[in-house]
């Protein structure tokens, strides 16, 4: 399987913003979809948002509002746009295909990129 490399993280001070991506070689979002999820230190993972293949959104409702999705026409490339972060974002950042089958199951989690919101 191919994984699928977070890059966008940081460290940012509460109020601030920073914008995630999820990419691999011949990965398609557009028929994939994405799913992020993080894991705070000592915390277990959580699921932080998704889109779909329809493009349909989906976020937990710590991060409604703040968080959303966006796309570059160019490239086609999905971001997860954060703002308005707060310290409780602070995580470890993960994604994976929302769909598991057909080519999406060549895919899978990326290492994850780390966010860091001071206060």
């Amino acid at each position: 399987q191919v994984q699928l490399v977070e890059s966008g993280g940081g460290s940012v001070q509460a109020g601030g913003s920073l914008s995630l991506s999820c990419t691999a070689p011949g990965f398609n979002s557009e028929t994939c979809g994405i799913q992020w999820y993080r894991q705070a230190a000592g915390k277990q993972r959580e699921w932080v948002s998704s889109i779909s293949n329809d493009g349909s959104t989906s976020y937990v409702g710590s991060v409604e509002g703040r968080f959303a999705f966006s796309r570059d026409a160019v490239q086609g490339t999905v971001y997860l746009q954060m703002n308005s972060l707060k310290p409780e974002d602070t995580a470890m950042y993960s994604c994976k295909p929302r769909i598991v089958r057909g080519e999406c199951s060549e895919y899978t989690w990326g290492r994850g990129t780390q966010v860091t919101v001071s206060s």
